[in-house]
């Protein structure tokens, strides 16, 4: 399964990514291995939120439930994330993403631990 990412390079900036997560065998399906979670949330913003620049409060997957998102990097780029799309947010140093939500968005927010 692909999740999009965002991240910090070498230069302080943000940027787009993209992982491949990895799945377990299991004896009648074949599931997405486990990782271990900090808390899990909802989350909420009305139709037209904007956050500038900030960074990720800790490393997180995201999961849009209602609505459409706009992040946006330091690089420039944007992308658009819709119902099911999951990203990992993990610029928790740099300069950050911006945020515009697009019509209400609601998500599931699971914080993650650091890396080590």
């Amino acid at each position: 399964m692909r999740v999009a990412r965002i991240y910090t390079g070498e230069d302080g900036e943000s940027h787009f990514g993209q992982l491949e997560l990895s799945y377990t065998e299991m004896v009648d399906r074949v599931v997405p291995a486990m990782g271990a979670a900090k808390g899990v949330e909802f989350r909420r913003s009305p139709a037209g939120s904007f956050f500038d620049w900030h960074q990720a409060p800790t490393r997180m997957y995201m999961v849009t439930l209602v609505g459409r998102v706009e992040f946006g990097v330091s690089g420039g780029e944007t992308r658009i994330f819709e119902v099911g799309d999951v990203l990992l947010d993990e610029d928790v140093s740099g300069k950050g993403h911006t945020t515009r939500a697009i019509g209400e968005w609601v998500r599931i927010a699971a914080a993650l631990p650091p890396t080590t």
